[in-house]
């Protein structure tokens, strides 16, 4: 057992404290991180202000976390002290359903053990459930630890293990490259990796944001084109363009209207989770045999391969690096779309 400084919440409505928190005793196949960088998602302010239920406190969030190895297990044979890693979303899964053997643990049939606020057996973490990277320490299983490559900032790689894997995952299923028209609905926090990530594929990447405010740094990224979807003019110009579109926003859209952007064959996938459900007119996925579909994050080997994948490319996260008492009110800011693009927390300010 050892003994961390962690960041909480203890009530939806509460601010972050200072507070100890218990780490499990090593065991032989896990792994002890020194945290040096913990990203903010979305997901994490969700879940600490219990905006989609369930959430259980002290709520330590974080599922971006990046650090150096300070300690192994004994059968321990992927990573060693001194190693540069990194912790996506999950910590676990049962290792043994078809999604697991298939390498799509995120689709773990039990339920993959995510990175925090899951319930678990006190002897996996004190307390009962998991508990995040807004901390200085970490311990995770060997097999669900990730190696970051010297090619990428520890700083800038945290948002790549939630962020770049959500938008490398769906990229790569629907075979974006050369040849493919690809448009990326929202520039935020998810967007502007997967800008970087589908120019790098060799696709023909499109913007389509509310207004032309991020059409610079869009361009610098990567994007052949950017536009407005607050302009009329934008649906007709680009009917039946795109063979993959991926929404990033979590914003109630008139999907129809972006149905009718796809080409022949064309997939709009839904990575934001809008409050209302979506209304649909079949004839619009129907007449051009269009699909609508969704996607989460990738497994452990895509991650790795998203890794090495955005080092050999010099893909990383645009950040804001903040202290750890700023994280309350870097919540308040993603809420207004008030960053650019991801808020990094320096851990050695806990």
């Amino acid at each position: 057992m050892s003994i961390a400084a962690a960041y909480a919440m203890h009530a939806p409505n509460g601010a972050f404290e200072k507070v100890t928190i218990e780490r499990r005793a090593l065991g032989p196949r896990d792994v002890l991180i020194d945290v040096a960088y913990a990203g903010i998602c979305h997901s994490d302010i969700h879940t600490a202000r219990n905006e989609w239920g369930g959430a259980k406190y002290p709520c330590v969030p974080g599922h971006e976390i990046a650090g150096i190895v300070a300690a192994v297990g004994s059968t321990v044979t992927r990573h060693k002290v001194g190693d540069r890693v990194g912790v996506g979303c999950m910590v676990d899964s049962c290792g043994v359903c078809g999604p697991c053997l298939a390498d799509e643990e995120q689709y773990c049939t039990a339920g993959a053990t995510m990175t925090y606020n899951t319930q678990v057996d006190p002897a996996i973490q004190p307390g009962g459930h998991t508990m995040g990277g807004y901390s200085t320490q970490v311990v995770a299983t060997e097999n669900f630890v990730l190696s970051i490559p010297e090619g990428i900032g520890l700083d800038a790689a945290a948002p790549l293990l939630c962020a770049g894997i959500t938008l490398f995952s769906p990229l790569r299923h629907w075979q974006a490259g050369p040849g493919k028209q690809v448009a990326i609905i929202g520039m935020g926090g998810l967007g502007h990796i997967g800008v970087k990530i589908a120019a790098a594929m060799g696709a023909e990447v499109t913007v389509l944001s509310h207004s032309l405010s991020k059409q610079d740094d869009g361009k610098r990224f990567g994007a052949h084109h950017y536009y407005a979807t607050s302009d009329k003019q934008t649906f007709r110009e680009l009917r039946s363009r795109f063979d993959l579109i991926i929404n990033t926003v979590s914003a109630d859209l008139p999907i129809d209207d972006y149905l009718r952007l796809l080409d022949l064959d064309g997939t709009l996938v839904i990575l934001g989770l809008p409050e209302n459900p979506l209304s649909v007119k079949p004839f619009n996925l129907v007449g051009y045999r269009r699909s609508l579909s969704g996607s989460t994050i990738g497994g452990i080997a895509q991650t790795q391969e998203m890794l090495n994948f955005c080092a050999e490319h010099g893909i990383d996260a645009e950040i804001e690096l903040i202290s750890a008492d700023e994280i309350d009110g870097a919540y308040d800011r993603v809420v207004a779309s008030d960053v650019r693009y991801r808020f990094v927390i320096d851990t050695s300010t806990i």
